[in-house]
């Protein structure tokens, strides 16, 4: 169990919270002796995919990227995490199935209200201004999982709370074992 590698393939909005999650079940994960990697959209666009734009095109592309990426990590026993909006629904399920190794959707869904609170950079207030074109979740789709392995909301539940309901499911599911992570939600020390 231990050497069994898995994609986390975290979805949802931006700013509902994937790579705070994504994060905190790495370093958990990685405290306990676990190969990890941790996939996080915006990087990998940065680093892998500076060619692409934000057509709906080009996103579908950088899905393919990151899940081919993640596939080759998790076949080889790492524990990935893919931190990724990743809007498309049938790019998500194709992803899934290039899978070798066991692929967990995991959905992190937040009220829009919610998402223009959090939002320091006020991108949705300028989205929904018609001031950026090409906004996930208000001027382009996002299309949410149907039936996501795990369903998380994180305007409902907090991080921690988050945390533990992803390491329970892993652990029910025999990905890692009962006492792995056990009461950690990716901190050494809680405050």
């Amino acid at each position: 169990m231990g050497n069994q590698g898995f994609t986390l393939w975290f979805t949802g909005l931006s700013g509902a919270g994937k790579s705070e999650l994504a994060h905190r079940i790495q370093r958990c994960l990685a405290l306990e002796g676990r190969r990890t990697e941790l996939l996080d959209g915006d990087e990998f666009r940065k680093a892998a995919s500076a060619d692409l734009g934000f057509s709906s095109d080009d996103r579908d592309i950088n899905v393919r990227r990151i899940g081919y990426t993640a596939r080759l990590l998790s076949r080889n026993g790492v524990a990935v995490m893919v931190a990724c909006i990743s809007p498309n629904r049938l790019v998500r399920n194709e992803v899934r199935a290039s899978h070798d190794s066991p692929f967990i959707e995991i959905y992190v869904e937040c009220a829009i209200e919610e998402l223009v609170r959090r939002d320091t950079k006020g991108l949705y207030a300028k989205a929904m201004k018609n001031e950026i074109t090409e906004f996930t979740g208000v001027s382009s789709r996002y299309e949410p999982p149907l039936a996501p392995d795990i369903h998380i909301r994180t305007d409902a539940d907090d991080c921690s709370g988050c945390v533990s309901r992803v390491l329970e499911w892993l652990a029910q599911h025999r990905l890692i074992t009962c006492g792995e992570c056990e009461g950690r939600d990716g901190e050494r020390s809680r405050t």
